[in-house]
This record gives C-alpha cells, structure tokens and sequence, in this order.
C-alpha cells in the first residue's frame, strides 16, 4: 500500500504520460486496495477504520518516573523500611551498573500521602498531584507497562521508535506518514522541549528521537525552539527581502522538479515542499507563537508560567495552539526525572511543573470541543525501583532505572477514562495481572488513529517494516472506550 500511495502522490504529469498502459492498471489496483472508512486528508494514507484520534500530544517525561511515588501506591512497604529485598522478588533480573555492585538492597517505601480519586478510585500522589486527581475519571491508566531496555537511550528509543537501535521512524513520524496534513502552513509533526524548574540530573536527547528515519524526510519532526527564532533559518537574512526570497525558492525548486522528473527520487519532491512549507511558516510560524491574544483566562487556567518561553506550562499551551491548527502530532520532552538521588527534594518541583498544565490541557481541549478526538499521552521511558539507590533514610532516598512495571496515562481521543489497566506485586517490582508490552501500546495508539498496525507498513530493505516490529502486538481493547 505505501509504494502505491506515495506513486499516487508523487507522479508528475510527465512520468504519468510516459509510462504508458500499465498507468491505469496500477491506479485501478491502488483505487481497490486504498479504500477507507474515513475520508482522508490530503496526502493521507486512508485509514483501515474511522479513527477516534484526529491529533496525539504526547508528553514524554524523560528519565523515567518514579511510579512508587506517583501513581502506584505501595503501602504494605511502610512496614519494610530498610529491610532488604527479597530474592525471591527480584528473582535474579538484571540490574544496572549503577547498583548492581551494591551490598544490599534496602527497600524504600514512599514518603509521599496517597489517596484514591473518582468513582474509578485510582491511588495518586495526594501532595504533589492536586490538579491531576480531578480528571481520575477521564484518563485511562496504565499500571503494568514494561520494555526490555534498562538503560535511557535504548529505553527512550524504544518508546519513540518501537526498537532499541536508532535510526527507525518514531511514532509521530508514523502519525504524519498515515494522516497526513490538515494544514499546509505548518509542519505534520512538532517537537518542543520544555525546561523543567529544577535541572539536577537531565538526560541528553537529540532529533534522533524525532527522526522520521526510512519515512520520507518531510515526516520526520520539526523542532520549535524555545529562545530566538522558533525554527532556524525561518527568516529572512538581513538585507533579502520577502519577494526575493520567494525568487530564490521559486528557482531552486525550479532545478529540483527538472531532477525529479528525470531521476525519479521520492527526497528530491520532499526537498520541494520543504521549501515552500518553509516561505509559508514565515507568516504561520510568528502567528502561531503569539501569546500576547490568548485571554487572561488562558493564564488562569495553564498558570502564569505559561506566560514564559520554555516551560513546560508555555510548551502544553503552544501544543493546545498547534493541535487548533491542524497539526497531526506534537511531542513535548520535559527533561529530570531520573531520580538516582534526592528523589523527595526534587519531585515536588517536577509535578509542580506538570500538574497544573496537564489538568489545563484536558480542561482546554474539552472546552473547545476538541478532547474526544485528540489523544493526550504522558509518560517516561520506564520506573523506578522500590529499592534504594545510595543512603537511604525515611525522608530521602533515590531509585534506580527498573523497567519491569510502570506507569503512564492517556486521555481523550478514544481511550477510555477511568480504567485502571494492570497490577503489580506489593513491591511494584513484577506485573501481577495484565501486562502491557511497549509494543501492544504502540499497536493500541495506532488502532485509536484509524490503522492496523499489521497494515501499517513500509517497504524498505526488501522488508514490509512497522511501528511494532516483527514480534507479535496486539490491540489491548480495554484501554479503548
């Protein structure tokens, strides 16, 4: 399907004519084998099922949460403090380098207060998550994930792209690729990245993770600075006027189309309207940024750290703007949530900077008829260990990375509000009921945005590729409402 599809997007009018009787035969095979549920947008790929997500948020907490801390409440631990491990919970697993050499493993219940919120009675952080815990209902939760990686840059990888090793499409390439544009001014896929209150122990990312990688190039993700000019190179130079400009990308594509249409190269159309797409955000991308015609309202709603450039309370509002306008997918890193150390004495500055801006964004989007169709997603890349990482006392302590079981959460777009999917045992340390791989999630996101994921391929090196890989995904029905 996706050879047929780009042939039909990408044939010039002269190819058409030249290559003659099997024109007709190969678009009559397209026109059987493309047919959809749902209309798609231009330069779509027609979805196998009328999709319940137009448009993703997804917002990425870098590091990886500390779901003992958060989301999966543990009390039976209080009664262990100090005490180690059993071997019989740990059970041999692999450890990281970072605590693998310690002599024991004392275990290191919670300090924070819990409480259950909703008629679904989800347990959550009763200090540090005051906004969060009213919209216990609307949000689907996800208490048993789990990913085979260990360590950040294979475990975020994973997450992004469905595979350990770079270099493969991530999943809002994989959105832009299959829905394609409801507006030509701004990009398919957007990427913002926050800076959290507290900067202790960040981990780097680079555009890898936003890589559309043997998609075409135009689906790979647009980075929006938050400081200076929100794209690079988006203005003009000094002294080069607007119709100049215009000239100049006029002639260049120009020399493009005549090397398309003798070499045939699917990246040498990209180039075209990559160029035209960035002369046009040069109008879009200033209207787009300006805060200054958001009501006082907005601020009351998001916080008045939404008013600053780069916080993760700016970042959510300018996602809410770009979601308004058509944009597929938007991807926002908020970065220091690798808590090894002083996990009591910067927590509270991480859920401050997520609390009220998550709480703004599902309230916003209901308000402006948007939520059922745009599907919020929040996470790391993996948990946290109930045991401690170095000293340890009931006031303070650290984690290390665990990626067996933990949590992330959904909203709107089709998933379904108040299930709480998934157990784990009184250590949060193994799935106990309901495991959720990385890969059936991906495979359940795809299906919310109308495709199969079997179906949803590309052919490269001689291979149908796919988001979920080669090994068996499955839809998890009972996160979708």
């Amino acid at each position: 399907m996706s050879i047929l599809h780009e042939w039909n997007t990408l044939q010039t009018r002269r190819r058409f004519f030249g290559n003659g009787a099997n024109v007709l035969g190969a678009a009559a095979l397209a026109s059987l084998i493309g047919k959809s549920t749902a209309q798609a947008a231009p330069g779509a790929i027609p979805t196998h099922f009328a999709p319940k997500a137009k448009r993703v948020i997804y917002l990425h907490m870098v590091g990886g949460p500390s779901q003992l801390d958060l989301f999966d409440h543990k009390p039976k631990m209080k009664e262990m403090f100090d005490k180690d491990l059993p071997p019989s919970i740990r059970n041999g697993q692999r450890l990281t380098t970072m605590t693998s050499g310690q002599a024991r493993f004392p275990i290191a219940p919670s300090k924070f207060n819990f409480a259950q919120y909703g008629q679904c009675g989800m347990w959550m952080n009763s200090e540090l998550l005051p906004y969060l815990s009213k919209h216990a209902d609307e949000i689907c939760w996800m208490r048993s994930m789990n990913t085979e990686a260990i360590n950040h840059e294979p475990a975020i990888c994973a997450m992004q792209t469905g595979n350990q090793v770079a270099g493969r499409p991530c999943i809002g390439s994989w959105a832009s690729y299959g829905l394609g544009s409801e507006n030509d001014n701004l990009p398919n896929f957007v990427v913002l990245i926050a800076t959290p209150t507290n900067r202790d122990q960040e981990q780097a990312i680079s555009s890898r993770l936003w890589s559309s990688g043997y998609l075409p190039s135009e689906h790979a993700g647009v980075s929006f600075r938050s400081k200076g000019d929100p794209i690079l190179f988006i203005n003009n130079p000094p002294g080069v006027p607007n119709d100049l400009r215009k000239q100049t990308i006029d002639g260049i594509n120009q020399l493009n189309r005549l090397n398309y249409e003798s070499v045939g190269d699917p990246e040498t159309h990209t180039r075209i309207r990559q160029y035209e797409m960035a002369f046009r955000m040069q109008a879009s991308v200033p209207e787009l940024t300006d805060l200054s015609k958001e009501p006082e309202s907005t601020f009351k709603l998001y916080g008045e750290e939404a008013k600053k450039s780069g916080s993760f309370a700016n970042s959510v509002l300018m996602a809410r703007r770009l979601a308004e306008r058509g944009v597929r997918f938007t991807q926002i890193y908020l970065n220091n949530w690798d808590h090894h150390g002083n996990l009591t004495g910067r927590m509270g500055s991480q859920c401050k900077d997520i609390d009220q801006p998550c709480h703004a964004l599902i309230e916003d989007l209901k308000q402006r008829g948007m939520f059922d169709d745009t599907l919020i997603i929040w996470g790391g890349e993996f948990g946290r260990t109930i045991y401690s990482q170095g000293g340890l006392t009931k006031d303070n302590y650290g984690r290390d990375h665990h990626p067996r079981c933990f949590t992330m959460w959904m909203a709107g777009g089709g998933s379904k509000g108040g299930q709480i999917y998934g157990e784990t045992d009184d250590f949060s340390y193994n799935i106990v009921k309901d495991p959720l791989h990385i890969s059936d999630f991906h495979a359940t996101i795809m299906h919310l945005m109308g495709y199969n994921h079997e179906r949803m391929t590309y052919k490269f090196q001689g291979l149908d590729q796919k988001l979920t890989g080669v090994l068996p995904a499955k839809v998890i029905k009972a996160l979708i409402a």
